[in-house]
């Protein structure tokens, strides 16, 4: 069965910002996550994000058995195309500091040179590995650009700098097809958000998937079974343990 992870908002992200994302560490590890991903925006001050307050977080969720993810809302590459190094070393040593399995970053601008070298020169001796998300906005969630994405890794040498992190639900704002994107990138998916979508346009929402949810239905099977998921929808505040519970279970066994 692949790893879980729960996403610190699917806690809530008002929850998350009042109490911290320690506070809610054993809640994840009583539902049976393998993993909690901590998200840079739902920290209150910017000296939350300091090397020791991350190792002492990392180091927390270690303690119950658990890896980390760490996701930050920066992007690889500039609204220009550029690649921003300044936000990928920021990126790579607030990882390390956590002591992450991932780092997340979304895509950005990305149009047509990677700059692999540049990515693996930054990567050097980092314990961790980097992926790329497909967001919720037209740049950086286009299927287009993760497919030239890919091809220029593989054109300038380094295709396996880094992997990708799907997340099903994020196509459906720019009008992506998650299934057609499921088939063109499968190869280097790497780490998986799941998630069902509703409303129409901006104003959509992220929500749990019901049983026989079609999107997640057609799409797990197309992308490797044995990489982590990740459940980044919220738990009912009502019944949140037994909530939790009840969907880590759900999508290990999906």
């Amino acid at each position: 069965m692949p790893d879980i992870v729960i996403v610190a908002s699917a806690f809530g992200a008002d929850a998350i910002r009042r109490d911290g994302h320690q506070a809610w560490l054993g809640s994840a590890a009583t539902a049976g996550a393998s993993a909690f991903e901590v998200r840079r925006e739902l920290f209150n001050a910017e000296e939350d994000t300091a090397p020791d307050v991350l190792n002492d977080l990392g180091e927390a969720i270690a303690a119950l058995g658990m890896w980390s993810v760490w996701s930050t809302p920066d992007a690889l590459y500039t609204a220009e195309g550029a690649l921003d190094l300044d936000a990928l070393r920021l990126t790579i040593a607030e990882g390390e500091a956590l002591g992450a399995r991932f780092v997340k970053l979304q895509l950005g601008g990305f149009a047509h040179e990677a700059r692999a070298a540049a990515i693996a020169g930054c990567l050097r001796g980092a314990n961790l590995r980097l992926v790329v998300e497909n967001g919720q906005m037209k740049a950086g969630g286009q299927l287009a650009q993760f497919v030239g994405l890919f091809a220029a890794l593989e054109r300038e040498g380094y295709p396996d700098v880094l992997g990708m992190t799907f997340d099903i639900g994020n196509w459906q704002w720019p009008g992506e097809a998650p299934l057609e994107a499921a088939r063109q990138l499968a190869p280097h998916v790497e780490y998986i958000h799941c998630k069902a979508v509703t409303g129409e346009g901006a104003r959509r929402f992220a929500v749990a998937p019901a049983p026989d949810d079609p999107v997640c239905a057609a799409v797990l099977p197309l992308l490797p079974r044995h990489v982590p998921r990740g459940i980044e929808f919220p738990f009912d505040t009502a019944s949140l343990q037994a909530d939790a519970s009840r969907y880590v279970a759900w999508l290990a066994a999906a």
